[in-house]
């Protein structure tokens, strides 16, 4: 007989939302200040979706889709941010057992490349650390300029037990997808003097 908790098998799916956080960041303080944003993730348990957001970034983020190579994003998000709409189940990921916010409490993304796909869609490398564990991982995503603001959307999928995050369960999956959607505000260009 396997013995199961309420919280022992959601749980696991939040170490992806780390990532979210992450990225969101990057989508979300990409120009100096975001105007929207919103970031979700959904996990399969028990062969249904199981889904939430994540909120609280700090980024560092230059993109211009005219200078890719000098683009760059960096961001770091506290882990203690998921909201699943159960406290104690979000309570219980900041636990030794996933996040371990006690020990590690940021998350960082750092890009590595972004390249231009066609049209408004890129791609983009970037190393994602998650309780020391950094993996290299790739995130397609689009970019429209509406004027004062760029909007970006994106999508990906991440593994949670790369990072370290939960155990293995034959109720919920491993396979995590994150989608952002955010406006961020456009730089003003340098006034040489």
């Amino acid at each position: 007989m396997v013995k199961t908790s309420l919280f022992g098998n959601m749980k696991k799916f939040l170490s992806p939302l780390v990532a979210i956080i992450i990225i969101s960041s990057f989508f979300a303080h990409g120009q100096n200040s975001a105007s929207r944003s919103a970031i979700t993730f959904k996990i399969k348990n028990l062969g249904i979706y199981t889904d939430g957001t994540i909120g609280g970034l700090q980024a560092d983020i230059h993109f211009s889709p005219a200078d890719l190579s000098s683009s760059s994003i960096n961001a770091t998000v506290d882990a203690n941010t998921p909201n699943t709409d159960n406290s104690g189940r979000d309570e219980h990921v900041k636990s030794a057992d996933f996040f371990d916010v006690a020990h590690y409490p940021a998350i960082t993304l750092k890009s590595v490349s972004i390249k231009h796909k066609s049209g408004n869609n890129y791609s983009g490398r970037f190393s994602l650390t998650i309780k020391d564990k950094t993996k290299l991982i790739e995130i397609p995503f689009s970019c429209i300029d509406k004027g004062s603001t760029l909007a970006f959307n994106g999508a990906f999928k991440l593994n949670r037990e790369d990072y370290g995050i939960g155990g293995s369960s034959m109720i919920l999956s491993d396979e995590v997808i994150i989608a952002i959607d955010a406006e961020v505000v456009k730089q003003k260009p340098e006034v040489s003097r």
